[in-house]
């Protein structure tokens, strides 16, 4: 062993390694530190009782409303805050119009007034706005001649809005990218008579060749084809161009706003919350949960630690709380660790 002694000025006084030695101290002067608080649980609803498995989403399943008020009670218990419902429409409710989006006795609304009779408030519900699972061309909008019709898709999704927020959810969520839509929402909503019910933005979403497994639980990659939704979602080349969105959608009413991709999108979710300081969220998609989750199955990684890494880089990034797959899972690990 060196004597530092003998070589002045060679060794350092500063070790920062002296705080990585005990477990105990890297936890003390962690500078991040994630909590099942910081947690969203995206989850999928269909109309079946039994539970379908997500072929390209190993440990997701479709399920049914009772499964997922179980699946509520289960994020009470665990500390997660909300969850985010996405629905498994069948084909013979799809169509051009994506007109049973404003039915009010569709799938969604069933479900959220089910966890309302069942939990409450106690589990916050976040309900995604946007006409992609009704629609038979798998397109967040209207489409005509080819072209996603902006101003009417606008009109549907305030009315969506108000019907899911008439059905008790807490939390509306306009993932469609169309331009104007959080004004409108905002205004049909205050208009109705909700004007506590929140509007969380995907105010910076890039079109991203991660929503594949995503829309294969909801069975839209079948109706897309090889269509793209690139006249509409961003591009992933832009980072002002996701800053303009937010401050937009800022401007239009949104309370919170949302980045997607989550991993592949940091240098985005940075920007947005040092500018705008505003509450911030983000979603680790489908395809960067899959990702994981493959080399995991495969033998090639943890993939416990490699979740929670990635969950804590999200958010070192500036992110308030994560739309997960890894959720229930991260949460009870957070909450039986020492």
């Amino acid at each position: 062993m060196a004597d530092p002694h003998a070589f002045p000025g060679v060794f350092p006084t500063t070790r920062l390694r002296r705080n990585r030695q005990h477990a105990w101290l890297r936890r003390a002067v962690a500078e991040t530190v994630l909590t099942p608080a910081d947690l969203i649980w995206p989850l999928f609803v269909h109309d079946h009782e039994a539970s379908a498995p997500v072929a390209s989403m190993p440990g997701v399943n479709r399920l049914s409303i009772e499964g997922i008020v179980q699946a509520v009670c289960e994020a009470k218990q665990l500390g997660i805050p909300a969850v985010a419902l996405f629905p498994v429409v069948e084909q013979s409710h799809k169509s051009l119009d994506a007109r049973h989006a404003l039915d009010a006795d569709n799938l969604i609304c069933r479900t959220v007034r089910a966890i309302q009779k069942n939990c409450g408030d106690s589990v916050g519900i976040i309900c995604d706005v946007a006409l992609d699972p009704y629609t038979s061309h798998g397109h967040d909008g209207l489409l005509q001649a080819g072209r996603i019709l902006n101003d009417e898709t606008v009109e549907m999704l305030a009315q969506q809005a108000c019907l899911l927020a008439a059905a008790g959810c807490h939390i509306v969520a306009p993932s469609d990218m169309m331009d104007g839509r959080v004004g409108a929402i905002r205004r049909a909503l205050d208009s109705a008579g909700w004007q506590d019910t929140s509007i969380l933005s995907y105010a910076a979403k890039y079109a991203s060749a991660f929503y594949g497994p995503f829309r294969d639980a909801l069975g839209s990659s079948l109706a897309l084809g090889t269509a793209d939704k690139k006249t509409y979602q961003m591009d992933c080349a832009n980072r002002d161009e996701a800053l303009r969105e937010v401050a937009l959608d800022l401007a239009e009413g949104a309370d919170m706003v949302l980045v997607k991709p989550a991993i592949v999108s940091l240098d985005i979710i940075q920007r947005v919350k040092q500018t705008f300081g505003v509450p911030t969220f983000a979603y680790q998609v489908s395809g960067e949960y899959a990702s994981i989750r493959a080399a995991a199955d495969n033998g090639w990684i943890d993939g416990q630690a490699a979740a929670l890494e990635s969950l804590t880089a999200i958010k070192r990034a500036g992110a308030d709380a994560i739309l997960t797959y890894f959720a229930a899972g991260i949460a009870g690990h957070l909450m039986a660790r020492p």
